[in-house]
């Protein structure tokens, strides 16, 4: 079922427990891992189709989480050609989702991952920070997994916790970039046979140096 612009319906689940931590799924034989999620099937709204998804990949019944809020809008994300079926291309987009904050009310034990009703989504699952990276995550889900933690999050943490995890995440992505540029650069002395300190500047120039000795373009 997809709508007029190749979007198919689809619901997002974030459970959290009493320590505010995020329940991952690793996917069946893949090292991936991603929030439960599945397809709203005809005759379902989302909230009905959120609890079915929560039973199949989890084992968890309604009486056993509570919901807390869900996004007010869809969420959207495009999948790449080499992933969608060869008789949907030029037909299917991707995922529209409404994402859904669930606490849980029940035991870890009541965590169930093998499914009566269909193959088993997850082989594994753990408890993760709220803001834990989403290195983990499929590249094409990222985004709206980001968008909707954002925009959730507001239900269950403080303005000055929201502003202190926004800090505490620019800093982290600045030491990746500094690292991976660092990396790059101690790649490109290595290649250039330079044995001094690394430094942006004069890497930069060797580059030109070099491409201009072999006849390779500089920019």
């Amino acid at each position: 079922m997809l709508d007029e612009h190749g979007y198919r319906p689809n619901v997002g689940i974030i459970l959290i427990n009493a320590q505010r931590q995020v329940f991952w799924g690793k996917r069946v034989r893949e090292h991936s891992w991603q929030f439960p999620q599945g397809g709203i099937k005809s005759g379902e709204d989302p909230e009905q189709a959120m609890y079915r998804e929560l039973e199949e990949e989890t084992g968890l019944k309604p009486h056993h989480v509570e919901v807390i809020g869900r996004t007010q809008d869809w969420l959207h994300y495009d999948v790449p050609d080499r992933w969608v079926r060869r008789e949907w291309r030029g037909h299917y987009r991707g995922q529209k989702q409404i994402w859904f904050l669930l606490r849980m009310l029940g035991q870890d034990s009541d965590v169930t991952l093998k499914c009566d009703f269909e193959k088993p989504e997850f082989d594994a699952w753990r408890w993760n920070d709220f803001w834990v990276p989403l290195d983990s995550v499929i590249e094409f889900k990222r985004n709206v997994y980001k968008s909707a933690l954002d925009e959730l999050s507001r239900y269950i943490f403080s303005e000055d916790e929201l502003v202190k995890a926004h800090r505490i995440a620019t800093e982290t992505f600045t030491q990746a970039m500094d690292q991976a540029v660092n990396a790059g650069l101690s790649i490109a002395n290595a290649m250039l046979g330079n044995t001094g300190p690394i430094n942006g500047n004069t890497a930069a120039a060797d580059v030109k140096h070099a491409a201009r000795t072999t006849g390779e373009p500089t920019k």
